[in-house]
């Protein structure tokens, strides 16, 4: 019999960026990225309330979705799940979790291809400098949040700059949605601070977790709509 707390590690890898590894601990699967602990599938609450929220600010349909950061694949998969979505673009930094939902390791995504699903192996910051107007909602969980990120070359993402261009990535009136371990009001007043934002929400999520209490969080804003002609 293994052990509640054996781990078994199902992937490794090293490349530009870092070290991934992929683990599991009994029933968890764990990911831990160039040495910081990234998540685990204890509760995956809020990865998913990442994308339903975001979601439901979103009207219409045939919608475009950009997550940013894979992880092990919860958020992309609940975007998948509704049915108003046409294109889901999820873009990951490390080219070993890409293999790995291809090969159904991911237990957000154990089977792969799946309709409308795009994986890219790049960096989210590139990708939405050059995709203005592109997408109905932009999902960022590429850290644990902006005061404790995996890569330190991510704190732009963060960044007045770089809120603007995510904002920027967006239609009108689209959704920006970033997720954070902690509550990240600072993050919520940057955005709205900036003229390209507007419905700026600072959601808290509590997480019960080995018998403790967390406060996660989601930082929500709604990119501009032009003003009509005759406004």
């Amino acid at each position: 019999m293994i052990a509640d707390d054996e781990l078994h590690e199902l992937g490794r890898a090293s490349g530009a960026h870092g070290e991934v590894v992929l683990r599991r601990r009994g029933p968890v699967t764990e990911l831990v990225v160039d040495g910081v602990f990234a998540m685990d599938d204890v509760d995956t609450s809020t990865e998913r309330a990442l994308a339903t929220e975001a979601l439901r600010r979103c009207p219409g349909a045939d919608l475009r979705v950009l997550v940013g950061g894979l992880g092990l694949g919860w958020t992309a998969a609940t975007v998948l799940a509704d049915p108003r979505v046409a294109v889901v673009d999820v873009v990951e930094l490390q080219p070993a979790l890409v293999d790995w939902a291809q090969t159904g390791l991911l237990p957000g995504l154990p089977s792969l291809p799946a309709d409308g699903l795009r994986l890219h192996t790049a960096d989210v910051a590139a990708v939405l400098a050059v995709g203005p107007s592109t997408w109905d909602a932009v999902l960022l969980d590429v850290d644990n949040g902006p005061a404790f990120l995996v890569h330190q070359t991510n704190a732009g993402l963060y960044s007045t700059a770089g809120l603007a261009t995510a904002l920027a990535a967006l239609r009108p009136g689209g959704v920006l949605a970033v997720w954070s371990a902690d509550p990240a009001p600072e993050l919520a007043a940057r955005l709205a601070a900036l003229p390209g934002a507007t419905g700026v929400e600072h959601l808290l999520l509590p997480v019960q977790r080995d018998g403790r209490s967390f406060d996660y969080a989601i930082v929500l804003a709604r990119a501009v709509q032009p003003r009509s002609a005759d406004a």
